[in-house]
């Protein structure tokens, strides 16, 4: 139609030019009176003729403005003609749209339902009207839709590329039910107070402070109306609509986590509140089983957060503010050593392993727990790549061991493989990723597996572990394996002083000397333990000595510093230099030793094509929950990630938008 009307105004344009152009050329004879027509035609006969022109002319125009109004506002065709009558009233009953644009995406026609609705867009760019539509064409699939909504309803429009055709359905109703149905969907939850355990000894339960950290959890629940019921002392069932948790999620981030810690201000041991949620799935029981799972990783976490596990998706985390609380408790660490004890009697055999390119603490940890194998005279092996291991690590197995008592002790990933059997156990120490252990295969192939980790638990779990030790509040694994030495039933277990060395070396490494803000109480005592065995902390000090050169690497690498934000900085590496991920984190401790530094981030090249980034906090940022939005995780203020095919300026660029995204969510009160 548009067409049409273009060309008829072009007609008109020519018409009026032709006849304007004759009416001169007569004028111009007449008034020289060329072949005499002053003679023939008087005045009196040109005006009668002039008046009758301009009669025919103002009738012509009448109709032409006439029939370029009636097709601007009507279709060129009823959709009857083109389409048969009766394939017209199933396109009305199925209320089905129907437009068609020309090259330039001009709406040249539309069907009824268009006219019925009041919707004339005749003469307009579809894209104009609905620029969500550009998907449809931009896009080569014939299939894709896309919805839209036009004056109270909803539609699904396809796009025929070929016909130029639209094709919209109204889903309105669909829409409606679809809309009410997710609305509705039951979302279950548990809501634990993190540390009530250990501050209910020391304060009655109807006291003001637990009073009124029950009453906010009430209120909170009360006004999402939700269904609270509490179950034990310490912990709440919560039962909900979706469309009242989203309100609770994406409106009010879950405020209940700050009024708690608010309430703790000023207490010696202040309550915080962890959260775990499940939704996305029609079985009640099933949501159930996500919800408890939900609230075990927000407790392993180190609590005061929510873990948000919606069916066949990832596992969301919100809060984090506060670091996991020291907990120093022996009863603990001796079920724990007594459970090991019992899985490792069982077995036949048993594997230890640690994490990739593997440090003193990684290390340290499964000689320590090949020491409580060997206490009950269980076969052990402790898994060693020296492809995969840090230069320190290394140069502490070359002092400290003999190639016999390499030989004897650790084993290759190849030749793990080759001792796992039926009842094999598996130890996996300082990581609960199992694509971050040194050998991932074995995971896939063992029976039973047990972890022992002092990270906070990432959304990548070793599923179906018989035995799980994960305690965010310890310094070190190290550290952990320590205590269930010391605390073990019997207390037979014998360490020898150069796995002692070893443990005592990965504890320096991981609280950079004891100044990092998860060196406590019980990271002292695990110390002396290890002193008691034996431990030569002249010698663990001198593991952690660097080298000129890396010294003056760390130098280089700390000049080229930012700070997009106050109080945190940012330092790169140089593209071409290749780094340990050891020295990315001298780095970071080094850095957050300056005077109003709350949080640093140090990115180099580990290899070839690998980018690192360490991170460490003064406790005043949450280092581990940033890195963790990149791929990464770790603890509360030591973190740290891992990219493949990029480059460091790729990298800084991305920690440059998640400190913009998330800065403000991850920083608490020191």
């Amino acid at each position: 139609m548009f067409q049409t009307i273009k060309s008829l105004k072009l007609k008109t344009i020519v018409l009026v030019l032709i006849e304007l152009l004759l009416v001169a050329g007569f004028f111009t004879l007449w008034f020289y009176d060329i072949w005499s027509l002053r003679s023939v035609i008087s005045v009196t006969i040109m005006c009668v003729c002039l008046v009758v022109f301009i009669f025919i002319n103002a009738i012509a125009f009448i109709s032409i403005f006439y029939s370029i109004s009636k097709k601007r506002f009507t279709t060129d065709f009823k959709a009857a003609n083109i389409i048969g009558s009766d394939v017209q009233e199933a396109y009305d009953f199925g209320m089905i749209g129907l437009l068609v644009v020309d090259e330039n995406d001009i709406i040249i026609w539309t069907n009824e339902l268009f006219s019925d609705r009041q919707i004339n867009i005749l003469d307009n760019n579809i894209f104009d009207w609905q620029p969500a539509l550009k998907e449809l064409k931009d896009s080569k699939d014939d299939e894709k839709t896309v919805k839209i909504e036009i004056n109270g309803h909803t539609y699904e429009v396809k796009h025929l590329h070929d016909a130029m055709l639209y094709i919209f359905k109204d889903v309105t109703v669909a829409e409606s039910y679809y809309t009410y149905s997710r609305d509705h969907e039951p979302v279950v939850g548990v809501i634990m107070i993190d540390n009530y355990q250990d501050v209910s000894i020391n304060i009655d339960e109807n006291s003001d402070q637990i009073a009124a950290v029950r009453k906010a959890i009430n209120d909170f629940a009360n006004k999402y109306n939700a269904f609270l019921k509490r179950y034990r002392s310490d912990a709440y069932m919560v039962i909900m609509f979706q469309k009242d948790f989203e309100i609770m999620k994406d409106i009010d981030k879950f405020y209940v986590l700050d009024t708690v810690r608010e309430l703790g201000k000023g207490q010696e041991t202040p309550f915080t509140i962890s959260m775990g949620f499940a939704l996305g799935f029609p079985d009640v029981v099933k949501l159930n089983e996500m919800a408890v799972s939900a609230i075990d990783i927000a407790m392993s976490r180190g609590g005061d957060q929510v873990v948000i596990s919606k069916y066949d998706q990832e596992l969301e985390f919100f809060g984090g503010k506060s670091e996991a609380q020291e907990r120093h408790n022996k009863v603990k660490a001796r079920v724990m050593a007594n459970s090991l004890l019992g899985l490792i009697k069982a077995a036949s055999n048993v594997i230890i392993m640690g994490h990739k390119d593997s440090d003193l603490d990684s290390l340290g940890s499964s000689l320590g727990l090949k020491a409580i194998c060997d206490s009950v005279n269980k076969p052990a092996s402790v898994v060693f790549d020296p492809k995969s291991t840090e230069s320190k690590t290394k140069y502490a197995v070359s002092v400290l061991f003999s190639r016999d008592d390499i030989n004897r002790v650790m084993v290759t990933p190849h030749d793990a493989m080759d001792k796992l059997k039926a009842n094999t156990l598996v130890i996996v120490t300082d990581v609960h990723r199992p694509s971050m252990t040194l050998c991932p295969k074995l995971l896939e192939e063992a029976t039973k597996v047990a972890i022992v980790d002092h990270h906070r638990r990432g959304e990548e779990f070793i599923e179906g572990a018989a035995f799980s030790y994960i305690e965010p509040s310890a310094s070190s694994a190290s550290e952990l394996v320590a205590e269930m030495i010391q605390f073990a039933p019997n207390n037979k277990i014998h360490l020898p002083a150069s796995y002692a060395t070893f443990m005592l070396a990965g504890i320096y490494l991981d609280t950079n000397f004891f100044r990092s803000k998860t060196a406590g109480e019980r990271t002292f005592e695990a110390s002396m333990i290890l002193k008691d065995f034996g431990a030569d902390n002249t010698q663990a000090d001198d593991f952690l000595k660097d080298e000129f050169e890396e010294y003056a690497l760390k130098t280089k690498i700390m000049s080229n510093s930012t700070t997009p934000y106050l109080g945190v900085v940012v330092s790169l590496a140089d593209q071409k230099d290749i780094i340990e991920g050891a020295t990315l984190a001298k780095v970071a401790n080094q850095t957050l030793q300056i005077k109003g530094v709350n949080a640093c981030f140090v990115i180099g090249r580990t290899g070839e094509k690998e980018v690192k980034i360490s991170a460490r906090s003064d406790g005043t940022i949450n280092v581990q929950s940033l890195l963790e939005k990149m791929g990464g995780g770790g603890h509360f203020t030591m973190a740290a990630a891992s990219f493949e095919n990029t480059t460091i300026e790729e990298v800084n660029t991305k920690l440059l938008e998640t400190l913009d995204q998330y800065i403000s969510f991850v920083r608490t009160v020191k």
